[in-house]
């Protein structure tokens, strides 16, 4: 049978009160800025004002009308069906659009990118070389077009931050100068389960240095049988271990797991212990709301292809706090660092810029920065606190519906009946408190992965698997709505049954 689109005839003036309607969003965006309301008790009780359950399609599309962010998904092309490869024809209706929730890998485009990727290719087929200093965005200057919004959205002044290079080369670069190992300091604290690119990065620093990895690198790892790590047992490790520590280099959001870390508290726990704090925010920039600055943190890098939406392998990002800005420290060099005012008078004699910029290495790419601008003129259109709000109900929901239709049986349980028995089921390993992740639920399955994510993919969902066996599914409140959500868990329900076929 042909999956196809839900037309959704049900109006909000023919189904929900007046009343209801106008304050629907606001109440419950309200609600979850209370610390103590959890989004699942939010979503209860809007659904009961609007006499409905939260499970109903109804409450999906009221959810949506009352969206204020709404409008922003029109603003992103979104993959048809029919041009996902991995789609079974006979299960999808080919114009539909997909279910993309996968967004934590790679965004999705930008309407704008065309437009301003255009303008560079005639300027270039116009101008020549001129480009660098002609036009609307000269090359030479243009990663300075994207400086502010970035800077707003890790919550940092313009000054602290560069877009450039790669998140790794831009890691590697920090770490160059806050990674300076003694003989009774050189540890580098990371999470046991860190992204591979920097765990390896982490081990070539210390043989760099002349240190081994396996007396050099600290991991921090979970409780027994548990999956995430707790705020409390970093902060004790530092305390145990920080006399020792050179570094601390941590996600902002655990890629695995989808914790979002508390980076403020790490922050002030490596600090009094006199380590140095940086973090890797892959998963975390244009997703969780940031203040690197206040927070005091160190260093930080990023992608921009993942929530940020500038396309595969787009212009990275980098973060060193004003404290920095004239210390004495090594530094790979290249020219880009040096003063744009002198940069040209090619004497060799290094005139460095203050703080970041006086990381940068090689002029900018005009091709990579065009992507992340047309990305920033969407978030300029909100902020990270309204987007984070969105988020916190968005995923909220998801982890409501997925706990109501396939919920793991509890050990204490007793056995069910022969159907019950045998039901699939899905156990959410991110935390359960909004306040420790952002967009991301990891997930695991009482059936096989693989058949789980070929069937999700069959149906026209885009979300991704990753090694040993979780399921990554990350709404981005940018572009996906609370009805995509709902057929999401629609699905997933098609897609448990069919994978234990």
């Amino acid at each position: 049978m042909t999956f196809c689109r839900t037309i959704y005839l049900v109006t909000k003036s023919s189904v929900f009160p007046q009343a209801g309607r106008r304050t629907l969003y606001r109440m419950a965006e309200s609600a979850v800025t209370q610390q103590s309301r959890h989004p699942a008790d939010v979503l209860l009780e809007k659904a009961a004002a609007l006499g409905c359950r939260p499970e109903d399609q109804a409450f999906a599309v009221a959810m949506d009308t009352e969206d204020p962010l709404r409008g922003l998904r029109e603003d992103f092309h979104i993959p048809k069906m029919k041009d996902l490869p991995p789609t079974d024809p006979t299960l999808v209706c080919a114009d539909d659009d997909c279910v993309y929730m996968c967004g934590n890998s790679l965004g999705l485009q930008p309407k704008g990118v065309r437009k301003y990727l255009e303008q560079d290719l005639d300027y270039w087929a116009r101008y020549g070389v001129f480009g660098h200093f002609e036009g609307p965005r000269p090359w030479a200057l243009c990663d300075e077009y994207v400086t502010e919004q970035s800077a707003r959205i890790v919550g940092a002044r313009p000054e602290e931050v560069a877009c450039m290079n790669g998140l790794t080369v831009n890691l590697h670069l920090l770490l160059v100068s806050f990674y300076r190992p003694t003989a009774t300091r050189h540890k580098i604290l990371i999470e046991g389960k860190a992204f591979p690119s920097d765990h390896y990065a982490m081990e070539s620093q210390i043989r760099f240095h002349g240190y081994d990895p396996a007396t050099s690198l600290l991991l921090a790892e979970p409780r027994r049988g548990e999956q995430t790590l707790r705020t409390e047992d970093l902060v004790s490790l530092i305390e145990r271990e920080g006399d020792a520590i050179a570094a601390i280099v941590f996600s902002g959001v655990q890629y695995y797991t989808g914790q979002l870390f508390d980076m403020e508290t790490i922050t002030r726990a490596g600090h009094s212990k006199g380590c140095v704090v940086g973090f890797d925010l892959a998963h975390a920039v244009g997703n969780a709301e940031l203040h690197l600055h206040d927070w005091g943190v160190d260093f930080a890098c990023w992608c921009t292809y993942k929530y940020m939406n500038s396309g595969a392998g787009g212009l990275a990002g980098a973060f060193v706090h004003e404290k920095h800005a004239a210390a004495d420290m090594p530094k790979l060099l290249g020219w880009w660092g040096h003063k744009m005012s002198t940069r040209f008078r090619m004497d060799n004699k290094l005139d460095l810029s203050p703080g970041v910029n006086g990381f940068r290495v090689s002029n900018p790419p005009p091709l990579l920065v065009s992507p992340l601008l047309a990305s920033l003129d969407v978030f300029q259109k909100t902020t990270m606190a309204d987007l984070r709000r969105k988020s916190v109900l968005l995923t909220g929901y998801l982890e409501f519906l997925i706990k109501k239709f396939y919920p793991k049986p509890m050990a204490s349980e007793p056995k069910a009946a022969s159907e019950d028995a045998i039901r699939p089921w899905v156990e959410i390993i991110t935390p359960s408190d909004p306040a420790q992740r952002g967009c991301q639920l990891s997930l695991m399955f009482s059936v096989p992965i693989g058949a789980v994510f070929t069937e999700l993919e069959r149906r026209g969902v885009a979300c991704d698997k990753r090694e040993p066996n979780v399921l990554r599914i990350a709404p981005a409140p940018l572009y996906n709505s609370f009805c995509d959500v709902h057929r999401f868990v629609s699905l997933l329900g098609q897609s448990l049954q069919a994978a234990q076929l």
